[in-house]
């Protein structure tokens, strides 16, 4: 028995929403993760809820599951599928009307939030989750992917933000890092889920 099978008997994980990138022109290190990462959701039988799109990081991690016979949910405001932006042969579409829709309904039918590298779009919806954890209104995992350091500089700000009292310290514990996709599956499953009363610390 494998670490992942181990912490499956943690958290019941049954779906995951992953934030990541549309971009065609990344490093090709990027795609190798979300590749691995979607192989591994589909190797436990979690379903993939993301963007909905056909390229860039999105598409290799919603071929990746689907190449290994996992479940992908797209969840994509209308404007998008209207530029045929959304990909194929997914299990479930949700059409959307707004990317604030997007966030919430992908956070409402998933059990944890795994943030690959990605841009503007990706820190949105991960600060997005990350904003309502600490609020405590969002009690599931929260991971970030931090393939070839590329999230260091956020952690850094983070830090910063601590430092001059624009947050307490236990911010920093509302998400977990992961250097590799097995890391964050792993983290996942074994990350405990927050309780109600986290909001009454909420505050500075």
């Amino acid at each position: 028995m494998d670490n992942g099978d181990q912490c499956l008997r943690f958290n019941e994980i049954k779906a995951v929403s992953v934030y990541c990138a549309s971009s065609t022109q990344v490093d090709q290190a990027y795609f190798e993760a979300a590749a691995k990462l979607g192989a591994l959701l589909a190797k436990h039988g979690v379903t993939l809820v993301y963007g909905g799109g056909a390229v860039g990081l999105m598409g290799a991690i919603s071929d990746a599951v689907k190449a290994h016979g996992g479940k992908a949910i797209g969840v994509i405001p209308r404007f998008m599928v209207e530029k045929g932006w959304l990909r194929p042969g997914l299990d479930e579409v949700i059409e959307v009307e707004t990317m604030a829709e997007r966030k919430r309904i992908m956070a409402e039918i998933s059990d944890a939030a795994i943030a690959l590298p990605g841009g503007v779009g990706t820190f949105d919806e991960l600060m997005d989750i990350v904003a309502l954890k600490k609020l405590g209104l969002y009690l599931k995992p929260v991971v970030v992917v931090n393939t070839r350091g590329y999230y260091q500089p956020l952690v850094e700000l983070l830090e910063k933000s601590v430092a001059e009292r624009f947050q307490d310290d236990k911010f920093l514990h509302v998400w977990r890092m992961a250097n590799t996709p097995d890391e964050a599956v792993e983290t996942i499953f074994s990350e405990p889920y927050w309780t109600e009363s986290v909001i009454e610390n909420a505050a500075l």
